[in-house]
C-alpha cells in the first residue's frame, strides 16, 4: 500500500496491486519467483536488470527494497542505489507488497492469487531469499519489520477499512519468533495495560512493531477509543504496557534510546494529518522533523543520525530522508522504491 495517499485513493491502489498481482500469475509468472525477460523500465524510471540479489554477504552497504518502476520487475526486491537515485538497479525474482530485513533474514508479505480471489501470505526469507517459512495473512499487508539480529519478525495488515486516517479500519499483527518457533498471531490477545490500569476494549488495535536487541520487548502503536499510544510489549509476560499519547508507528533508533514516530497534528487534513516525530524514551521530550508533509508510513533508520520513508511519486512512491533530530532538510534517495531495508 502506497504510503500517505487519501482513502479513495489508497483503496484504489489496494484494489489495482491486488490485481496486477493476479495478471501477473495468471501470465504464468509466479507471485514469489518472477520472470527474467530482460532489461525494463517505464519511460523516465531508472533502469532495472536482473541479477543475485542478497540481504547479506559481500557487497558493501546497499538499500534493497521494493521496485515501482512499471516494467517486468515491477514488485521485485531490488537493490537501490541509495546515493544515486536514478541509477542501475538489480532485480531479483522475488516480489513483495511490504518487505523488511535485517541480519540476513527478510520478511516479505505478498499477494496470492485463487480461485476465489486473492489472498495474501508472509514469507520469511534467508539472506539468499529462499523462503524458510510462510503464514497466511488475514488481510492487506500494511507494515512489516525484522529485528536488528534477524530472529524475531512482525507484520500488520488490514483486515477492515484500509487507511490509518479512517476511524473505520481494524488491524491484525503478528510476531514470529525464529529462535523459539513461536508464532503470536494476534497481540490484541495480550494483556493491556492502559495508563497504568488493566485494560479491555473490543475495538483495540495493534500495528507497526518495532524491535530493538532484548529478544523479549518490542514497541508498536496501539489505539482505543480514537486515540494512540506508544504501546512497550513483552513476549513472554504477553503483556503491552501504554507509554504515551498520540504516537503511531514507531520506528527503534539503532542505540534503543529514541523512536520517530507519526503524531496527528491539530489543524492539518483529516486524511492527511500527520507528522514526523523523533521521541526521547527516557524523558518522553520530542521535537519536530524537518519533513513538513503528512507521512504515512513506519520510517527505517538508515543509520544513527538519519530515517528513510515514504511519500507518493510518478511511479506510486518515492523514498525521502530527513535528520533524526530535526535539523536539514528532506531529500530524495530513491524513486520508485518502497519498503527499504539497509544492509551491510
Amino acid at each position: 500500500m502506497t504510503p500517505m495517499t487519501p482513502p479513495v485513493s489508497r483503496r484504489r491502489l489496494l484494489v489495482l496491486s491486488a490485481v496486477a498481482a493476479g495478471l501477473s500469475a495468471v501470465a504464468g509468472v509466479s507471485v514469489l519467483r518472477g520472470g527474467r525477460a530482460g532489461a525494463g523500465a517505464a519511460a523516465g524510471g531508472p533502469p532495472v536488470a536482473a541479477g543475485r540479489v542478497a540481504l547479506a554477504g559481500p557487497g558493501g552497504r546497499r538499500m534493497v527494497a521494493r521496485n515501482l518502476v512499471w516494467g517486468p520487475y515491477r514488485d521485485a526486491l531490488s537493490v537501490v542505489p541509495a546515493d544515486g537515485r536514478d541509477g542501475p538497479r538489480t532485480a531479483s525474482e522475488v516480489r513483495c507488497l511490504r518487505f523488511h530485513a535485517a541480519a540476513g533474514t527478510g520478511v516479505c508479505l505478498q499477494a496470492v492469487p485463487g480461485a476465489t480471489g486473492v489472498g495474501y501470505r508472509a514469507v520469511v526469507l534467508d539472506a539468499e531469499l529462499r523462503e524458510v517459512a510462510r503464514h497466511a495473512l488475514p488481510g492487506v499487508p500494511s507494515r512489516a519489520r525484522v529485528a536488528p539480529d534477524g530472529r524475531r519478525v512482525a507484520w500488520t495488515v488490514f483486515v477492515g477499512g484500509d487507511t490509518y486516517a479512517d476511524s473505520s479500519f481494524s488491524t491484525r499483527t503478528a510476531v514470529l519468533d525464529l529462535g523459539r518457533g513461536r508464532l503470536e498471531a494476534n497481540l490484541e490477545e495480550f494483556a493491556v495495560v492502559l495508563e497504568g490500569r488493566p485494560y479491555r476494549a473490543p475495538d483495540v488495535n495493534v500495528w507497526g512493531v518495532t524491535f530493538g536487541t532484548d529478544p523479549d520487548v518490542f514497541h508498536a502503536t496501539l489505539a482505543t477509543r480514537g486515540t494512540a499510544y506508544l504501546v512497550r510489549g513483552d513476549l513472554r509476560a504477553r503483556t503491552l504496557t501504554t507509554l504515551a499519547r498520540n504516537v503511531e508507528c514507531p520506528s527503534l533508533a539503532p542505540g534503543g534510546d529514541r523512536i520517530v514516530h507519526k503524531k496527528r497534528v491539530p489543524g492539518l487534513p483529516p486524511e492527511a494529518p500527520w507528522r514526523l516525530y523523533a521521541r526521547d524514551l527516557a524523558t518522553g521530550a520530542e521535537r519536530p522533523l524537518a519533513e513538513t508533509r503528512s507521512v504515512d508510513d513506519q520510517v527505517v533508520w538508515a543509520d544513527a543520525r538519519t530515517v528513510v520513508y515514504a511519500l507518493p511519486g510518478d511511479f506510486g512512491a518515492d523514498l525521502y530522508a530527513v535528520p533524526a533530530d530535526g535539523s536539514g532538510s528532506p531529500r530524495l534517495v530513491a524513486r520508485s522504491a518502497v519498503s527499504p531495508a539497509f544492509l551491510d
